[in-house]
């Protein structure tokens, strides 16, 4: 048995350091940046009618398998979900295809 300080001379003298891992830093969408959609609602998120103002985003949630990323549809009238979709990637695909689903339960 070895005091942790009798340890840490040792390596100091032997010139050991301990590996640690790297972490990521955070970086989002590392693609080009457009410019920003005007603000059509202008946070006014009631609606007179269904179907008349939609509002969506993408929610992550951690889970033991990993990333999930939710997209939902949801109507401004009453709060109902229209469509959404779940997917392990935050990409084009999982919003086209909840848009795909919502389009079909207006046509």
């Amino acid at each position: 048995r070895l005091s942790e300080k009798v340890v840490q001379r040792l390596m100091k003298q032997e010139c050991l350091v301990v590996a640690k891992p790297k972490r990521r830093r955070y970086a989002s969408y590392l693609g080009e940046i457009s410019p920003a959609p005007e603000n059509l609602l202008n946070r006014d998120f009631t609606a007179l009618a269904p179907n008349e103002k939609w509002l969506t985003d993408i929610s992550e949630f951690q889970i033991p398998a990993g990333k999930v990323y939710l997209s939902p549809m949801i109507d401004c009238f009453d709060g109902k979900v229209i469509s959404w979709s779940i997917g392990t990637r935050p990409d084009a695909e999982l919003v086209n295809t909840m848009l795909d689903a919502a389009i079909e339960t207006v046509a």
